[in-house]
């Protein structure tokens, strides 16, 4: 979904995976989320690059993976009003769950890593 140029990862000191579990209901507007982007990440110092990876099997989690020159500029971005910008009507899909009492249509978890070779 999204280009990548192709020294990002080999400029990258660091890479934060973002593992998402979708409801198979969700799939469909997570998909659609990532295509219309806000594109906030692109100017945050550091950013080099992403990709958005596509389960090939139903039930398996999507993988975003963020490569970055350094952790803090990482901690930046996730600390920063462009996150809250970038991530806004996933944030607002999750509250409308909930207050349909609903279980939210998917759940994350960031890995981070440094980069010990390329």
């Amino acid at each position: 979904m999204e280009r990548v140029a192709q020294e990002a990862p080999a400029q990258a000191g660091f890479v934060a995976i973002n593992t998402i579990h979708c409801s198979s209901a969700y799939a469909g507007r997570f998909e659609e989320l990532f295509r219309t982007r806000a594109h906030a990440i692109d100017a945050m110092d550091g950013f080099l690059g992403m990709r958005v990876l596509k389960p090939t099997r139903e039930g398996d989690p999507y993988l975003v993976v963020s490569f970055w020159r350094d952790g803090s500029c990482f901690q930046s971005w996730v600390g920063s009003e462009a996150f809250r910008k970038g991530h806004e009507r996933a944030f607002r899909d999750m509250e409308e769950a909930k207050a349909r009492g609903e279980e939210p249509p998917m759940h994350s978890a960031f890995s981070t890593y440094t980069v010990l070779a390329h």
